[in-house]
């Protein structure tokens, strides 16, 4: 995975967000999100979720917090569907591709995808070297703001060791 640093200025524009949701509301606050929260992860990947969960920033971008449907430890969202989390998911194929793209922000790596616009665009961050995988997905508009990642890179620093995850 190629790997470069991230600074707080803008990154290339994203296009909307990832397909795998269902939104159940389009403005923040409006209504839960709608996340498929990922197949049960094993117990100690579950427990470092459940750690994240909680220390997760009530603000990304900008845009406060969001409830997600069904209830989970394993998601969380910010903005309505604008910036969506997953933790616990399996290893995702990406990672073993050496040509994929990565950006380091305070000391948590992320591999980055952009989404083709025929799987409902956007870009994903996966974060790679931890023991449990966490996938965001950021729709277009705020993935231009390179901060966005900053306090979830603190959260996932402080609560999610750094290794290899088996799952």
């Amino acid at each position: 995975m190629k790997s470069r640093r991230l600074r707080p200025a803008p990154v290339p524009a994203l296009t909307a967000l990832a397909a795998l949701l269902a939104v159940a509301g389009c403005a923040p606050g409006d209504a839960d999100v709608r996340v498929e929260p990922p197949p049960a992860p094993p117990a100690e990947v579950a427990k470092l979720c459940a750690a994240l969960h909680g220390e997760l920033p009530d603000r990304v971008a900008g845009l406060a917090r969001s409830g997600t449907e069904p209830r989970s430890e394993l998601t969380a969202a910010w903005g309505g569907p604008a910036i969506v989390l997953r933790c616990g998911i399996p290893k995702p194929a990406a990672m073993a591709d050496p040509k994929q793209e990565g950006v380091h922000v305070n000391g948590v790596a992320w591999l980055l995808e952009e989404l083709p616009d025929s799987a409902g665009g956007g870009f994903r961050f996966t974060t790679g070297m931890r023991l449990a995988y966490i996938q965001v997905y950021v729709d277009e508009a705020h993935a231009k703001d390179a901060g966005m990642l900053v306090g979830l890179s603190d959260a996932v620093a402080r609560t999610v060791p750094e290794g290899v995850a088996a799952y």
